[in-house]
């Protein structure tokens, strides 16, 4: 083993080490239990989620599988691709419809601008144009943040903040426009007061707010409720394939967002129908529960179909098999209208317990071999 990846093993075996520290407090998981988990490469939360003494350990992808071997399915540089939401942004460029703006990069108290409001980008494939218009704010190349934001937002106007590396749900923050005042992160503020409060943030994106479609806000109005697709490029058959896609569901407990780690809900598609089947919540009292409908909205979830899933599966499968070079990836998905998508996000070693839970991975035999033959497993 060379001296990058002995030292990006450590690295990633620390991770998986303080991902163990954060949850196993909130998993009552026999004493004597946790050295077998240990040993078998689980995380205390997967000896809750995951039902291994029915199915078995060999049967799914291990959690120190996850952080540590599966970093080196794409390689650092790929992964690096992926996983910088700007570059990652830019990597979609051959696919605009299915690409939210990013308006630009709040840095030193200033907003860099990217894809302007009026649709013309500062950024082009020949680099930074010369000529830059004088009016008004949100034509600026840099400016400040509150200033075009002002100029940009019309009342009800939503944007999403997004640090550019990270995935947790503090990198994560949403702007309305109020009238003449704006609410962030559910607590309304004045133009004066969001100005000192933008100046805290440093490596953050101002993304597009993707309106989500009709069926999707049924299920829980107060999240986007993401589709999250994990594609694999099969060598051997020349195509990219899709092992499980999961539809992530917010819940009171997870708001604003829908991650299944923060209390969200995980019902898995149907990959040939689109229909969703019942819905797991993410164990926070230590017990898996099973729903049928949504427990805060009353909605119904199993038996609800993704308007245009065949097209939605068929058109992100073109696209991995555009970046088959990048063989392994958790797309996030939000469904807008019938067939019509946006990706929003996109992970190199995505989390796999929201699709384990619903049936482990290395059960399937395409799936199992695309492992072994990236010396996953």
């Amino acid at each position: 083993m060379d001296l990058v990846r002995a030292y990006r093993t450590i690295g990633q075996v620390y991770n998986l080490i303080q991902a163990e520290r954060r949850t196993r407090s909130s998993f009552e998981v026999a004493l004597g239990d946790r050295p077998w988990l240990y040993r078998h490469g689980f995380l205390s939360k997967s000896g809750e989620i995951y039902s291994l003494d029915l199915n078995g350990p060999e049967e799914y992808l291990t959690d120190y599988q996850r952080f540590v071997r599966t970093t080196r399915i794409n390689g650092s540089q790929w992964n690096t691709l992926i996983d910088n939401k700007l570059a990652f942004h830019r990597l979609l460029g051959e696919f605009p419809t299915h690409r939210p703006a990013v308006y630009g990069l709040l840095t030193d108290g200033e907003l860099h601008v990217y894809d302007r409001t009026d649709g013309r980008s500062v950024m082009t494939d020949g680099g930074l144009k010369l000529e830059h218009p004088s009016e008004p704010a949100s034509e600026q190349p840099t400016t400040e943040p509150v200033t075009w934001i002002a100029d940009a937002l019309s009342d009800g106007d939503r944007l999403v903040l997004k640090r550019f590396r990270g995935s947790d749900r503090t990198d994560v923050h949403f702007l309305e426009r109020v009238g003449e005042e704006y609410v962030f992160d559910g607590t309304r503020m004045s133009e004066a007061a969001l100005a000192k409060t933008l100046t805290t943030f440093d490596g953050y994106l101002l993304c597009e707010h993707v309106e989500q479609a009709d069926y999707a806000a049924e299920l829980f109005p107060h999240t986007t409720n993401t589709i999250r697709v994990l594609t694999m490029y099969d060598d051997r058959e020349r195509e990219a394939f899709i092992p499980m896609a999961i539809h992530r569901i917010g819940t009171t407990d997870s708001a604003p967002v829908d991650t299944f780690s923060d209390g969200g809900m995980s019902a898995r598609i149907d990959r040939e129908t689109g229909e969703l089947g019942e819905a797991v919540k993410y164990p926070t009292d230590g017990t898996v529960d099973w729903h049928r409908t949504h427990p805060d909205s009353g909605a119904r979830i199993r038996g609800t179909d993704v308007p245009g899933w065949s097209r939605v599966r068929d058109q992100l499968l073109e696209i991995a098999e555009m970046y088959s070079h990048i063989p392994y990836v958790g797309w996030d998905l939000v469904v807008t209208d019938e067939g019509g998508f946006e990706i929003i996000g996109a992970h190199s070693h995505p989390n796999v317990a929201p699709l384990q839970v619903h049936e482990p991975l290395l059960a399937d035999d395409r799936t199992r071999r695309f492992y072994r033959d990236h010396d996953v497993i």
